[in-house]
């Protein structure tokens, strides 16, 4: 970390000695306001012509920009015909804006530059970063939620851990399925390290037409994060938020006499000779609720400065922020600190140098994966504490199997997490001509994770022990580059206007692990632990451990694309980009991936110019191929596994085993997407009311699948991986916004989208045979998804419960002879007159059918209103943790009050014994609804008056008060129906909760200030 520190000391001190070099100056002040009525505009870029130097208006209207005497303001505003104004040695400069018809002037971000909405011909949405920063999320992604159509996030983890992302649906089912981000010019996976507060844009390229000039890692779509530069005058800003989370929606659990009585109805089912498990479950009242004891109110606090500003010659702006976060589970904490450098220097009339970076270092304190699971089922009866304070013992109990101790678990898990960080790039811009400009970036990231697992020797209860204290150490690095140079020509020919852009790009990806351990690690007082003071390696008792891998994978990539317009109406976009890589072997080694894409701007068609409907009128068309490549490296090469598991003892000496656990194909094949998307643009009423429409398709062909293979072939189990199914997403999106003033104090601004996408499996190397998946949602091997040609991708697979066996003759006169009263009745699918696998049947859907948001930011005087609603219908969740039972787990109040206990007391629950007989089998009582609509942002701010502002030294001063998640309306039993996908195949294990981290709600005050 000193490394680190001394390399951000010197940027700094280049940054302030260059900044001094160009600061001869003078300072421009005024205002910007409505030339129609006279109210003040908010945020209007005022702007150096032909520089990056510029400012914003603050909420008065009000700017100040350190300016060259004889320099040219460029004045633009959305909805405002753009004004060019000399200074010519005046200091003091107000500006009135005309209102514009042409809302397609505005600027935005797309792959390797920038476009005017009025060239673009693909889909493509854009996300300000102060939209990004009114909301209280330690990862801008998370920010996204509900504000983009088609765009599903899924926020379900703890401190730091990093949204799932999926564009028009699930574009990949294994390996990686979230989208490429593109931070200033630099590849990653996410964008964990980055501070949202140094977020100035995001822009989310939807449709294979846009993303397809970034080829290989399009699959998924592309999220391009642009940071913030310094405006202006030397600023500096200070914002900070203190608050705390509080757990939502909670399940409720059954108290100990009602769990008491569910043990003695099981154990009357299964052990009918047996007496009662508890004579008097009365007498133990409501007894431990295990979820109040290892969940809790926690606190959080965020605080972020930025020094920056701009000349003529150079723009500047560095940052750091530092954010704390307890998790809502006891003993979860989380801890980050980033620092953002950038400066771009125009170094003579041609060249310009610049640099962006990020530093970033965190640690956290972790707790155990299963220990929510863990909670949810412990018994009631048992304390946390005996009165001695020993820990309350399962085994001390008569409920059959024996669960744990939840708070034992949490005390006795010490594991730590760190890591670090450097990401960023370095570019130049050579300008040859006006229109001919060389770019070329240098970047990447270098990084490194270690996780330290100590488990002492202790005893809390009779199985939670350990006899022998076990350290164990995992280290992860990255070292990955991108070096990327492109020749850009931009020329307009009368009314021609014509963009040609020429690119090549390497890069490198790197990875290395290393995991090792040691039995009988004295703990010492200092808390530093090391493999070395363990037992040694000659010890063939608890011999050490060690094991390390990596991944190597590189890219060569060439690409271009064209732009043109002829008279701004008429839209043509072609690209094409051939990448190769080491992934591949072969003639599969090269991907290629053309686009194409037109439009037409009817409202300035000629014809247009009476009507006074339509500011604008635009269609797009588009259809692209795209690539895939986050995948596993030589996917095509048999390994041999040697985990312990292979491990024999002969004559007390352990001899290493190995197995073959995977089936690979000869080769894989690129996994390929290819999409078409159609859209429709409009704006109203002097664009106050704008609409958008698109309809896309979007299929994967060659989709590489994991399936499961049986033991007998030889692979302990394991799976055959390689290109198993196309697959196709196809929706429709709506997006709309409203921008109005009520006099002259107050201005609103609403917006709103919504989206239907179908996801169908078109065909499989199976052939009408399904991919089954999701192992983990039920116990005894069951499978509990499939995919399989004509319905979506991984939907639950299993029986259709057809009501509960009321008496033993209902069981008699059945298909299920073997079932009891309070089993579940099947249904007979198939007719056979046998209730068995062949019965199963769809029965639920993990992919989100529609997604909605909708955003209010509401100004009066100097008070400030946003608020940010998100929804999802149409989709299925697996209830896992109804159907892992093993005997004594806990159940929940719902069961117990809607369970079958007796003839006539349910015919939807099963009874206790619902983890037995055939009742756990994937079936239609375990999937809910995962439909959920939230309050996603609440904030309400006040700005001081300026002269009050002024009199504490200071420009502007706000405070506020927000809330994340503070109302939530879903059906779903367990704690959050925002499960996502897990393990290396999301796709076909999405959607199944097994102990998911619970959904909370945070609540902050907090300022922001400008000195």
């Amino acid at each position: 970390m000193k490394r680190i520190y001394t390399i951000s000391g010197l940027l700094l001190l280049f940054t302030f000695f260059t900044t001094a070099a160009f600061a001869q100056n003078i300072t421009v002040k005024g205002k910007v306001t409505d030339g129609a009525n006279g109210d003040a505009l908010i945020g209007v870029t005022v702007a150096v012509k032909g520089t990056t130097t510029g400012t914003q208006t603050d909420v008065n209207g009000a700017y100040s920009l350190s300016v060259p005497t004889n320099a040219t303001l460029q004045v633009s505003y959305i909805g405002y015909t753009t004004q060019d104004i000399v200074v010519d040695g005046r200091t003091a400069i107000d500006i009135k804006m005309q209102g514009s018809s042409n809302q397609l002037q505005q600027v935005v971000v797309v792959g390797y530059g920038t476009q005017r909405k009025l060239d673009v011909t693909g889909s493509v949405a854009s996300v300000k970063g102060e939209d990004i920063s009114k909301q209280s999320s330690t990862n801008a992604v998370s920010s996204l939620q509900g504000k983009v159509a088609g765009v599903q996030i899924s926020n379900a983890g703890g401190p730091g851990s990093s949204p799932q992302i999926r564009i028009r649906g699930l574009g990949t089912v294994y390996g990686n399925a979230n989208p490429l981000y593109v931070v200033d010019g630099a590849w990653f996976d996410d964008i964990s390290f980055l501070n949202p507060n140094d977020v100035e844009n995001i822009s989310i390229l939807k449709d294979a037409s846009s993303e397809s000039i970034y080829g290989v890692r399009a699959a998924n779509g592309v999220v391009l994060v642009t940071t913030k530069k310094g405006k202006g005058a030397p600023t500096v800003n200070y914002s900070a938020y203190a608050g705390w989370q509080k757990v939502t929606n909670q399940p409720k659990l059954a108290n100990a006499t009602e769990y008491a009585t569910l043990i003695n109805e099981l154990n009357a089912i299964q052990f009918p000779s047996d007496p009662q498990t508890f004579a008097d479950p009365s007498k133990f009242g409501t007894g431990t609720d295990w979820l109040n004891v290892v969940l809790r109110d926690a606190f959080t606090m965020k605080h972020d400065i930025t020094v920056s500003g701009s000349t003529d010659k150079s723009t500047y702006s560095f940052s750091a922020g530092y954010l704390t976060q307890q998790g809502v589970v006891t003993g979860n904490n989380y801890d980050r600190m980033t620092a953002h450098l950038q400066q771009d220097v125009q170094a003579t009339k041609f060249l310009k140098l610049g640099y962006n970076a990020v530093l970033q270092s965190s640690k956290s304190r972790d707790v155990p994966g299963d220990v929510i699971y863990k909670a949810f089922t412990a018994s009631p009866v048992v304390p946390v504490y005996y009165n001695d304070g020993a820990y309350g013992d399962p085994n001390d109990f008569p409920i059959g199997t024996a669960t744990n101790n939840p708070k034992a678990q949490l005390d006795f898990f010490n594991q730590r997490s760190n890591g670090y960080r450097i990401t960023g790039n370095m570019f130049a811009d050579i300008k040859f001509t006006n229109y001919l400009t060389f770019h070329t970036s240098f970047g990447g990231e270098f990084g490194q994770a270690e996780v330290l697992g100590y488990v002492p020797a202790y005893k809390a209860t009779a199985t939670q022990l350990n006899d022998n204290s076990t350290l164990n150490v995992s280290r992860g690095e990255v070292r990955n580059w991108i070096w990327e140079n492109t020749l850009t020509f931009d020329k307009t020919f009368g009314d021609h206007h014509l963009t040609v852009l020429a690119g090549q790009s390497s890069q490198r990806y790197k990875s290395y692990n290393i995991t090792a351990s040691a039995r009988n690690v004295p703990f010492t007082s200092d808390g530093d632990l090391y493999l070395g003071l363990g037992s040694t390696t000659t010890d063939p008792n608890f011999p050490r451990t060690i094991d390390d891998s990596g991944s190597l994978a590189t890219y060569e990539s060439y690409f271009g694309r064209v732009n043109y317009a002829f008279k701004d109406r008429y839209l043509l976009n072609a690209s094409f980009r051939a990448d190769g890589s080491s992934k591949f072997i072969g003639n599969q080694r090269w991907g290629y991936f053309p686009s194409v894409g037109a439009g037409w701007v009817i409202s300035n068609e000629d014809f247009m110019k009476d009507q006074h409907i339509f500011d604008n009128l635009k269609i797009r068309g588009s259809w692209g191929k795209i690539g895939n490549a986050s995948v596993p490296a030589n996917l095509s090469t048999l390994v041999v596994n040697n985990s312990a598991a292979f491990t024999a003892i002969y004559n007390g000496q352990p001899a290493t085993g190995a197995n073959i656990t995977q089936i690979v194909p000869p080769i894989t094949y690129w996994e390929r997407g290819v999409g078409t998307d159609f859209g429709l643009e409009m704006a109203f009423l002097n664009n106050r009311l704008t609409f958008e429409a698109d309809y896309y398709e979007k299929k994967t062909e060659q989709a590489i699948f994991a399936i499961p293979v049986l033991g007998s072939l030889g692979t302990s189990g394991g799976t055959i991986i390689g290109n198993q199914a196309t697959f196709r997403n196809r929706g429709f999106e709506f997006a709309a916004s409203w921008r109005g003033t009520i006099a002259s104090d107050f201005t609103y601004n609403l917006s709103g989208n919504f989206s239907i996408n179908n996801n169908k499996v078109l065909s499989t190397v199976t052939g009408a045979n399904p991919i089954y998946g999701g192992g983990a949602a039920a116990t005894g091997g069951q499978l509990a998804t499939r995919t399989i040609v004509g319905q979506p991708i991984g939907e639950y697979y299993g029986l259709v419960v057809d009501g509960v066996f009321q008496n033993a003759a209902e069981v008699a006169a059945s298909l299920q002879p073997d079932a009891k009263p309070g089993d579940f009745k099947y249904k007979d699918l198939n007719g056979d007159k046998v209730i068995d696998a062949k019965d199963r049947t769809a029965i639920g859907n993990p992919n989100p059918k529609y997604l909605y948001g909708f955003s209010a930011n509401l100004n009066y005087k100097a008070f400030d209103f946003t608020i940010d609603l998100q929804g999802v219908a149409g989709v299925d969740v697996y209830n896992a943790n109804k159907g892992l039972r093993y005997g004594s787990e806990n159940y929940t109040k719902d069961f117990y009050d809607n369970r079958w206990h007796g003839e006539g007391t349910s015919n939807t629950y099963p009874s206790a014994n619902v983890g037995g007989g055939n009742n756990y089998k994937p079936n239609t009582f375990f999937v809910e609804s995962g439909a959920y609509f939230r309050v996603r942002n609440l904030q309400v701010g006040y700005t001081l008056p300026s002269a009050v502002a002024s009199k504490i030294f200071m420009k502007r001063v706000r405070i506020f008060a927000s809330g994340q998640n503070v109302f939530n309306s879903f059906s779903y039993k367990g704690f959050n129906p925002e499960i996502g996908g897990q393990g290396d195949q999301p796709g076909i294990n999405a959607g199944i909760d097994n102990g998911a981290y619970p959904l909370y709600a945070t609540y902050n005050f907090g300022v922001n200030v400008t000195f």
